[in-house]
Order: structure tokens, then C-alpha cells, then sequence
């Protein structure tokens, strides 16, 4: 088993908090500098404490993933402050859900299309040359189940992560040989606040929390487990056993599987109208 995670100079987007947090956390732990991106240069900078108090070595950086000249920023201040980047976690990601396909609004679709996809395509665009021209490194995509779930009311999260799921393949197809590896996360529930993004129903988001308190992962569970697949040199993590399952009964029985994702539909809570439809 590589470790190529072992004394990382990273980049990882999202940091400020959740997930992206907990891998700025795990990667220092390894050994690593990362260097912690995030929207909120404030919980940036608190994730930056917590790695230092941790005996770990790391930066912060304001950085909107969904704008091409901050991602390119970004690479800039990583390679001029780690000197060379050898793993990039576009992780950076809101939710969004609650509404059905032709209710939700389509500046609900732009945003979450804007963070969770076109992010991860901005960070690839940007950093996966760097690491093809060093031929070494690596690249962590987090998508989710959602990806490949097809849960109702849920299409513009779903279709985002979808397409971090199929670039994911992609590059793992371009990269072989080349000595970067690709990994993608679909995890299902994680204990973050994910849930009370600006584009999920309320109820939805209720509904969700209670879900996640009960069956949810830490993301401290989820990021270690992605981190030491990433030195196995896994395309695919799905760290729940209900992921697992899913992405089996889906490829076995994709019509019935269907069927089954619109019946659970239906007992989803009738959220309140969105804004523009009260």
C-alpha cells in the first residue's frame, strides 16, 4: 500500500468546517501541511488553529470554488507556500433539497451546479496538470451517494454530485499510469452542518438531521477512511454499508430500484413553499 497521504503537501477546499475540515485535521496528523480554502476565510483560519494546536503546519485561504480566478489563486499561494501540491480534496460543497424537478428554483440548480460541480471541475482544470507534470500525487473528489441514489426532491444536489461521480471516472481513466491517483467519496449521511444550507427545505433539513444523529458517520470517520483508500489506490469509497447496498440493488435492479426511490418519495414531509412560490 502507497502512503502517498503520509507527509502531504495538500490543498483541501471546504475546510472550514465538516468534512473538509476533518481531512485538514487527519492529513496533519500524517504529517502534512495543507493549505485550508474555504469561502469563510474566518472558519478557514479556526481550522489553521485547530491543525497548529494539533502540531500541524497550515494556511488559510478565502477561496470561492465556484469562480475559476479564485481556484487559480489558490494554486498560486499552494505552490508558492508548499512548493509543490501533491493532494488536492475538492471538497468544498452545500446542499440543496426539498423541492420537485419544474418547483425548485433554477437559481437553487445554478448555485448548487456552481459549488458542488463546478467546483470540483475548477479544482481538477487547475491543479490536475500540475500533478500530471510532476507524475506523482493525488486527487480526492467528494461526491456522495446522492450521485448515484436518485433521491426525489433532491435533483440538483443529485445531478451535481452525479457529475463529480462520472469526472471522477474520467480522470481515473486519463491519470492511469501517469502516478496521480483519483478517488471519489460517496458517502451517505455524515454528522455535519451540511443540513442547514441555504437551499435545503426546512423540513427537509429536520428530516435529514434526525437521520444523520441516528445512522450518520463522524466526519472524522469519513475522512480517515477515504484518506487510507486513497493510499490503497481506490477509485470508489462508500464508507456506509447503506451506500454499499444502494450501489448494489442499483446496477442489479436499476427499473425496480427506481420504483422504490418514488415510492420513498412519497413519504417525504411536505415542505413549505420556497420564497418565489409563496
Amino acid at each position: 500500500m502507497s502512503r502517498r497521504t503520509a507527509r502531504a503537501h495538500a490543498v483541501v477546499t471546504g475546510a472550514g468546517s465538516g468534512i473538509g475540515r476533518a481531512f485538514a485535521l487527519e492529513l496533519a496528523k500524517r504529517g502534512g501541511q495543507v493549505v485550508c480554502a474555504d469561502l469563510d476565510e474566518t472558519t478557514a483560519k479556526e481550522t489553521v488553529l485547530l491543525v497548529e494546536q494539533a502540531g500541524g503546519d497550515a494556511i488559510a485561504v478565502a477561496c470561492d470554488v465556484a469562480v475559476e480566478d479564485d481556484v487559480r489563486r489558490l494554486s498560486v499561494t499552494a505552490g508558492s507556500w508548499l512548493g509543490r501540491v501533491d493532494l488536492v480534496v475538492n471538497n468544498a460543497g452545500i446542499g440543496a433539497g426539498g423541492l420537485p424537478v419544474g418547483e425548485a428554483p433554477l437559481g437553487d440548480w445554478q448555485r448548487a451546479l456552481g459549488v458542488n460541480l463546478w467546483g470540483v471541475i475548477h479544482g481538477c482544470h487547475v491543479f490536475v496538470p500540475l500533478l500530471r507534470e510532476q507524475g506523482r500525487g493525488g486527487i480526492i473528489n467528494v461526491a456522495s451517494a446522492a450521485g448515484f441514489t436518485a433521491a426525489p426532491r433532491m435533483a440538483a444536489y443529485n445531478v451535481s454530485k452525479a457529475g463529480v461521480v462520472s469526472l471522477s471516472e474520467t480522470l481515473a481513466a486519463e491519470l492511469a499510469g501517469t502516478g496521480v491517483a483519483v478517488t471519489v467519496l460517496c458517502p451517505t449521511f455524515v454528522r455535519t452542518n451540511i443540513f442547514g444550507g441555504e437551499l435545503i427545505d426546512p423540513a427537509a433539513a429536520q428530516v435529514a438531521r434526525r437521520i444523520a444523529r441516528v445512522t450518520g458517520f463522524s466526519p472524522e470517520r469519513v475522512a480517515r477512511t477515504t484518506l487510507d483508500a486513497h493510499d490503497r489506490g481506490r477509485l470508489y469509497v462508500l464508507p456506509q454499508l447503506d451506500a454499499k447496498a444502494l450501489w448494489r440493488l442499483k446496477r442489479l435492479a436499476p427499473a425496480p430500484y427506481a420504483r422504490m426511490a418514488g415510492l420513498m418519495g412519497h413519504f417525504a414531509p411536505d415542505p413549505e413553499p420556497h420564497e418565489e412560490h409563496r
